[in-house]
């Protein structure tokens, strides 16, 4: 990944930017180009030494070139993975029904929300795998990613978790189901495959993208909560919390 900062004064200014630093009001703004490099401006607002009315601004410009990673599979185009899914034939069934399959055909329900949502309330017997996590790096791109995500007042960015399917260190499909495992994928809303006159692809979700992965690498018995899971609380069917 290449990566290049650079901080540079306006040159509007002849004398130091630190020097009022500390008591300056601070605006961010952050843009990302088309080339995935990211431009970050922080503005600074000094009141003059002589306390006149009218205000002296001075930018401190920061920028930084990260190149976006190459496009993963759960990137790929929500048409490619949907027609993955009819080829394969994943099945979307509804709460009652999953519950039924679960409890008479050995069906395991996979969670694919964040860790804190599925420890709030989860259907009994479920297990959690998620599938997007908090930004945890800091390179060049993940700085920039975040500082996109702070310019909207969203501090708790998340990312793809590249440890979905495999890993050797943390709780991950491969380590624990096997290729003909009988799995209902599961998150929040549902979304769906099916075509309506307002969606004619259906619509994505989080519990779709893992469905696409998990028959891209090679599970068989592979079903979709359709509803998602406010359905399953809705219909009030068994659940359990970890809190």
């Amino acid at each position: 990944m290449a990566a290049l900062t650079s901080i540079t004064p306006n040159p509007a200014s002849s004398s130091s930017v630190y020097s009022n630093f500390r008591t300056s009001p601070l605006t961010l703004s952050s843009q990302i180009t088309a080339d995935c490099s990211c431009l970050l401006s922080v503005r600074l607002g000094l009141a003059s030494k002589q306390r006149l009315a009218s205000r002296n601004r001075r930018c401190l410009i920061i920028r930084s070139a990260a190149t976006k990673p190459a496009k993963s599979p759960a990137e790929e185009d929500w048409k490619v993975k949907r027609e993955l899914l009819l080829e394969k034939r994943v099945r979307s069934v509804d709460a009652k029904e999953a519950f039924r399959l679960q409890k008479e055909n050995n069906f395991v329900i996979l969670d694919v929300r964040p860790e804190a949502e599925f420890k709030e309330a989860h259907p009994a017997g479920a297990v959690n795998i998620q599938i997007y996590r908090l930004i945890k790096e800091w390179t060049a791109w993940d700085i920039a990613r975040r500082a996109a995500f702070a310019f909207f007042g969203i501090f708790s960015g998340t990312e793809e978790n590249p440890e979905f399917m495999q890993s050797r260190t943390t709780f991950c499909v491969e380590s624990n189901f096997g290729k003909d495992a009988k799995i209902i994928v599961a998150c929040t809303t549902g979304g769906t495959m099916k075509p309506s006159q307002n969606l004619p692809e259906g619509q994505q979700s989080r519990s779709l993208i893992a469905a696409f992965l998990l028959v891209l690498n090679g599970y068989k018995n592979v079903f979709h909560l359709e509803g998602g899971l406010y359905t399953w609380f809705k219909e009030g069917l068994p659940s359990e919390s970890e809190e």
